[in-house]
């Protein structure tokens, strides 16, 4: 931590009550370009007093926000899609300075969530209650969907674009107000997502933004104003976040840790196969929560492990800014460190290291933290490279004698993020997509994510809380759904006098 007035680097400033603000905080964090260690900015933690001023902002806003027709609402996200198409290359540009990935993937981190901010600008369709007319003697029962207050926000390092825009989008569509935490490791492009949906005018104190490590966490998790949170990162962290959140009576959804299996049958098309597992293994260096980092190989289909290293080899290295590269570094040194200390266990612990990755070089990004795609076999439940989340360019391979032994394995896992099949028997795949505990199922494709018309559905340790981030799920996690009996008198039904019992006759 350092302080940032004794440095001319740009600082990253908070959104409180529509200003965007430069902390007084004493405790800094710099923000570093994973490619090259540039310092790129720095980044406060914030006090316990700008925690609450963002907070008391957004209760203040919510009394006024929470009257906004749906239609204004709804046109707001309109013009910040737009915005954020305008912006495409430019944000894609800080988000690979800040967090590594290759320029492609960058506008992909960018795209996805424009897609949540696309379904945000259809709140009109989605926030509907129901009704039944004439449920008694001139009664009827509906419903309707309200805002609850302050809601808030915590994101991971590895989506700093899609995660926010999975989150506030959505929140305030629905009528609440907006308190996002973003990761302090890459808050830059996060920040100027901000600042385009004041331009699409997103109303003062509508949207506050705090920075921070663990205090700021708790305090969020602990505020009496703050009234559902929603969180994205490591299942240590988020663990804690839910049980503290809800212990305060809070609304909580957290998407945590994975460990996310596919499994190749013998009769897959084996070039698509293979070809699918090295980009769901290595594409964003494996730090995506949905990468496909386990591969259970069904009996012949074993053979084909020389193959899937060849292709392996065939990924370029190098930093996200250079054409070309499959391959980006790793967020940070500490990263790095832990990457390479769990292939150094996995080889301890007996699995056969069919492509090591440790020692890559890329000229001129020598301080890069560089790791190459990585490829273990022999691998056992037990072993640490199994057990353990990864979040690095590693791939871990176990053997099965059949399809029953494979699912049996996956099933066993304490993770249900995602998992996939290749096969080319619709009964091998529909036999699959019944048996596993597994949140989110791919047939023939790695990464199973959904589009926002549905929701991300993570399951069993990959998840606490009961609804998904986007979708209608998501609708339903930020609205309270208030049911109304109504009886409309007329003469008739005036006459009727006193009725002391429970029927609506």
């Amino acid at each position: 931590m350092t302080d940032s007035r004794q440095a001319d680097v740009p600082t990253v400033k908070l959104l409180i009550d529509g200003d965007f603000v430069e902390s007084t905080s004493s405790e800094w964090r710099e923000v570093i370009n994973p490619a090259t260690q540039e310092v790129l900015a720095r980044v406060p933690f914030a006090t316990a007093a700008e925690v609450d001023a963002a907070v008391a902002s957004a209760k203040a806003a919510f009394a006024s926000w929470r009257r906004t027709p749906i239609g204004a609402r709804a046109r707001i996200f309109l013009k910040y899609q737009q915005l954020i198409r305008e912006h495409m290359q430019e944000l894609a540009a800080i988000l690979t300075a800040e967090q590594g990935k290759t320029l492609p993937d960058a506008e992909g981190d960018v795209f996805r969530g424009l897609e949540v901010v696309e379904h945000a600008a259809n709140i009109g369709t989605l926030q509907l209650g129901e009704m039944a007319n004439n449920v008694a003697g001139g009664v009827d029962t509906y419903t309707i969907m309200q805002p609850l207050g302050v809601c808030a926000g915590i994101t991971p390092f590895n989506f700093p674009a899609m995660i926010p825009l999975w989150m506030f989008p959505m929140a305030i569509a629905t009528g609440n107000t907006f308190v996002l935490k973003p990761s302090e490791q890459d808050p830059m492009v996060t920040m100027r997502l901000v600042e385009l949906a004041i331009e699409a005018g997103i109303p003062k104190g509508v949207l506050n933004v705090v920075h921070g490590g663990p205090d700021v966490v708790n305090a969020i998790c602990d505020h009496p104003d703050i009234k559902a949170v929603s969180f994205v990162g490591s299942t240590r962290v988020g663990t804690h976040v839910y049980n503290r959140a809800t212990l305060a009576g809070k609304r909580a959804q957290c998407m945590m840790g994975a460990k996310n299996h596919a499994v190749i049958l013998p009769d897959a098309n084996k070039e698509q196969s293979l070809n699918a597992m090295v980009g769901a293994a290595f594409g964003a260096a494996g730090q995506r929560c949905m990468a496909a980092s386990t591969l259970v190989m069904v009996g012949e289909a074993q053979a084909w492990i020389p193959e899937l290293v060849e292709k392996a080899k065939t990924l370029r290295v190098n930093a996200g800014t250079e054409p070309g590269t499959d391959v980006g570094p790793l967020i940070s040194c500490a990263a790095h460190e832990r990457v390479k200390g769990l292939i150094e266990a996995g080889t301890r612990e007996g699995a056969r290291l069919e492509l090591d990755g440790r020692e890559v070089r890329v000229p001129g990004f020598e301080r890069g933290n560089f790791v190459g795609p990585t490829i273990f076999s022999g691998v056992r439940p037990g072993m640490r490279i199994y057990d353990e989340e990864i979040f690095g360019p590693v791939l871990v391979i176990l053997a099965a004698d059949s399809l029953d032994e494979a699912i049996a394995i996956i099933n066993a896992n304490p993770n249900g993020n995602g998992t996939a099949i290749f096969t080319q028997s619709g009964a091998a795949a529909r036999r699959f997509q019944e048996e596993i505990d597994v949140g989110q199922v791919g047939i023939n494709l790695p990464i199973p994510v959904p589009v926002p018309l549905f929701s991300f559905t993570g399951s069993r340790g990959s998840k606490l809380g009961d609804l998904g981030p986007y979708g209608k799920q998501v609708v339903t996690f930020y609205t309270q759904t208030k049911t109304v009996t109504a009886r409309w008198f007329d003469d008739e039904t005036l006459a009727h006098g006193v009725n002391t019992t429970i029927s609506l006759k």
